[in-house]
């Protein structure tokens, strides 16, 4: 039954995912996030004006502001919306953009506002590399630079790859059970995209040329289709992880998303037919090593907050940070039963997860979100349960239904 103070998305869209180093790379990330926030705008009939507030979740901050914290300050400048409107950046790892959906959520529910857009936006093909100590000589020593994607870590703690394969080999899932989900996250989003299934979802992006042009860079650029099990299988593990590999996890890639949320009685004021409701949200956190659990438990406290189960879920997003990732968390919801497990498999990540499509981290949350609002509308409608977990075992979860 729908309430008029419901939280509804009333539109989503992004850009499609370049890979790293790929078509996007020299492109600012502030400028990949004024595409979707004028698109989104557009496919709504919203103008800046109607906005109380927006959230604009990034992860690599130095690549976006010379001060941090401001990036989205300076996408909404760009995009030419009003300079009064409220924003805050939000680093939340993975999940940040679907974190800003919280926030946004949470804004309208105390009746702070009415109108509220998320964004992510990430470019980590242009993450800086920093020489720290430099500020007062390094004297007769060569000063150390440092690439924080190589590896992706934290200080004093494991390569995340490491962690989540440990974990996979706990809960018994092998690297050979993770190079076939990752080869199938290929085949779903060729899938997908040969049958325009994700359309709705992309709005291209203008690349500049030499000659002062520009080509529409029009679909995600990382897929690889053709890839086999036998090549995935070939390949080596990285970072001392026992099962990841550079084909069974995503790539580092280029892109933005964003949603606009609004409260359902001033949606329906401007006569704005929503795209889904939000049910219900948690967040969560654990053990830095447990990354790959995380999913489960916010989806767990998601589905319980709606008086919802897994089995009412018509579809499910978790987010490919690893193959591993995905396959842990799907089996504990499925409660270590294997026929259930592969049940709950086949109606995860229908299109393609971000193995294939890429995973730049400020911007995923919200692309998980869409992907599966747009999926839910093809399917008739119905509840869908979208995570992800992020950077020393965080997670988000979102429930939606689309009438």
């Amino acid at each position: 039954m729908n309430n008029k103070e419901d939280v509804v998305i009333v539109a989503a869209v992004r850009t499609p995912f370049s890979k790293f180093g790929g078509a996007l790379r020299e492109i600012h990330s502030t400028d990949l996030g004024v595409v979707v926030i004028k698109e989104s705008l557009k496919r709504s009939g919203l103008k800046g004006e109607d906005l109380d507030e927006l959230y604009y979740g990034m992860c690599v901050q130095a690549e976006a502001a010379l001060y941090d914290n401001v990036n989205g300050r300076q996408a909404l400048l760009r995009a030419g919306l009003p300079q009064n409107l409220v924003s805050l950046t939000i680093d939340r790892a993975c999940c940040s953009s679907m974190c800003a959906i919280h926030l946004g959520r949470r804004a309208i529910l105390l009746h702070e506002a009415d109108t509220v857009m998320a964004v992510g936006a990430e470019n980590m093909s242009n993450t800086p590399l920093l020489v720290n100590g430099h500020r007062w000589g390094t004297g007769m020593r060569m000063p150390l630079i440092q690439d924080y994607l190589n590896p992706i870590t934290y200080r004093e703690y494991s390569p995340l790859g490491k962690d989540a394969g440990e974990i996979a080999i706990e809960h018994n899932i092998p690297r050979e059970e993770q190079d076939k989900w990752a080869l199938a996250s290929h085949q779903k989003w060729a899938a997908a995209d040969k049958a325009g299934r994700l359309n709705d979802e992309l709005v291209p992006v203008p690349v500049p040329q030499k000659k002062g042009e520009s080509v529409p860079f029009t679909k995600d650029e990382l897929p690889r289709p053709d890839t086999t099990l036998e090549a995935l299988s070939k390949l080596k593990t990285i970072y001392g992880s026992p099962t990841v590999t550079a084909g069974n996890a995503p790539g580092l890639d280029a892109g933005a998303s964003a949603v606009i949320l609004m409260r359902r009685s001033a949606a329906e004021a401007k006569g704005i037919k929503p795209l889904a409701t939000i049910i219900s949200v948690a967040s969560g956190a654990g053990e830095p090593r447990r990354m790959a659990e995380l999913p489960n438990f916010v989806v767990r406290k998601a589905l319980q907050r709606a008086n919802l189960t897994i089995d009412d879920m018509k579809i499910v997003e978790i987010n490919e940070a690893f193959g591993a990732v995905t396959l842990v968390s799907t089996k504990m919801l499925a409660d270590n039963d294997e026929k259930k497990w592969r049940e709950l498999l086949a109606r995860t990540n229908v299109n393609g997860g971000a193995i294939a499509i890429g995973h730049p981290v400020g911007a995923t949350g919200a692309r998980i979100v869409m992907t599966a609002i747009y999926e839910l509308k093809r399917r008739g409608g119905g509840y869908a349960a979208c995570s992800l977990c992020g950077g020393l075992a965080q997670g988000d979860a979102t429930i939606i239904r689309v009438d």
